[in-house]
């Protein structure tokens, strides 16, 4: 299994008591795993150590801020695929059949295309199942790099790191201007944690995610 994705998907999650107190344990995992390039894990340490010597406040302030500039740097997936047309309902209920099929069950409030869900599936998965999982949203994923990084946001490292773990290849993808937030954004991106993983299952089909239209 690819514990590197749980890792990964935990540092994406809001950084509450709980995330900071596993920092340890998550990188830990990343080392151990040793599916990372030095660099690459050189920039995942500088952001594990910013969480934890950081204020509280301003940590969980930053976060909000840094996934609550727009669509462009949303963690939702389908938002990048399908904004707000009518096809986003039907991805997500896909997504949540093949998550389901696997032994992995969301709870109430829980948004199967949130990256780290489906990291966290990826994760109980065999690794050659979750690496063709992950590299399926690979373009997605680049795009929300690219964002992230020409904000100048130590989060870009967590999303080249899963690029790169999938074996994609990452991209300097552009980034068009957007609108106004109160006009873009409608859903909440606050999660105070990650769902629990499902024990691995073969023959897991993994859903598609193809770009439909423009993504912002």
């Amino acid at each position: 299994m690819r514990m590197s994705y749980r890792a990964l998907a935990r540092l994406l999650c809001y950084p509450g008591a709980a995330l900071r107190a596993a920092l340890p344990e998550i990188r830990a995992a990343l080392h151990d795993e040793t599916r990372l390039t030095p660099r690459r894990l050189a920039t995942i340490d500088a952001l594990v150590d910013a969480l934890a010597a950081g204020d509280e406040l301003e940590i969980e302030a930053s976060y909000v801020e840094t996934f609550d500039r727009g669509r462009a740097q949303s963690l939702h997936l389908f938002e990048h695929v399908h904004g707000d047309s009518r096809d986003r309902g039907q991805a997500m209920v896909d997504l949540g059949v093949t998550y389901a099929q696997a032994g992995m069950m969301l709870e109430a409030g829980e948004l199967p295309d949130f990256v780290p869900i489906a990291l966290e599936f990826a994760s109980t998965q065999p690794d050659a199942t979750a690496d063709a999982f992950v590299a399926e949203f690979a373009h997605i994923l680049n795009l929300i790099h690219s964002a992230l990084a020409r904000h100048g946001s130590p989060y870009a490292a967590v999303l080249a790191a899963i690029i790169e773990i999938a074996g994609e290849n990452l991209d300097a993808a552009a980034v068009e201007p957007e609108q106004p937030l109160d006009v873009l954004w409608e859903e909440p991106v606050a999660f105070d944690g990650c769902p629990a993983s499902a024990p691995p299952r073969d023959g897991v089909q993994p859903i598609h995610f193809h770009h439909q239209g423009a993504s912002s």
